[in-house]
């Protein structure tokens, strides 16, 4: 028991002083010689929400989409989340779009988006494509919760391992909203 609790300490403390900022990001590819600067580069992100339907990241293309891996029994990830709900509602009408990915069984997902209020589409990653999906976007330890920034462009703007917070939003999201509603 104290080692689990010491582990879950440990993560917790990593998770939420993890932080990347990233302005050329090392995007895991088949090339290892290769950097990604550009979402719509890597391999496609192909999901199902919690429906069972099937959605392909490129659909947002031309937003600015904030990916935020996340799980149920993270407690780094239930303090973003309602900040992330406020996003969504205040600024999708600025061309912001948030996408939750879950890593989780569907059954706590559904439930957890329930009872929280989540507003933005939630995508569920298999238990087996987890890991090799955060690798892929820059995220080789899978500390959780995960934020990627993509530009309307497709170009990958941010990467944090840790909480997301409204400082970082403020910095980082709404100026590429405002470049974005000035073009």
């Amino acid at each position: 028991m104290y080692k689990l609790l010491t582990l879950n300490s440990l993560a917790a403390i990593l998770s939420l002083t993890f932080l990347t900022h990233v302005t050329t990001p090392l995007a895991e590819t088949h090339n290892k010689n290769r950097v990604i600067a550009n979402a719509w580069e890597l391999p496609p992100v192909i999901l199902n929400d919690l429906d069972g339907d099937k959605h392909n990241l490129y659909e947002w293309h031309g937003q600015v989409i904030m990916l935020n891996f996340w799980a149920t029994w993270c407690g780094p990830c239930q303090i973003e989340i309602p900040e992330f709900i406020l996003y969504q509602a205040r600024y999708a009408d600025q061309g912001l779009q948030i996408i939750g990915i879950g890593l989780d069984e569907p059954r706590k997902l559904k439930n957890y988006v329930r009872t929280v209020g989540i507003n933005y589409p939630v995508l569920q990653a298999d238990l087996e494509s987890q890991y090799s999906l955060l690798k892929q976007w820059g995220n080789p330890l899978g500390v959780l919760p995960f934020t990627v920034v993509v530009g309307k462009d497709g170009h990958l703007v941010f990467m944090q391992q840790g909480i997301f917070d409204q400082e970082s939003f403020k910095a980082i999201v709404i100026p590429l909203l405002k470049s974005s509603s000035s073009q």
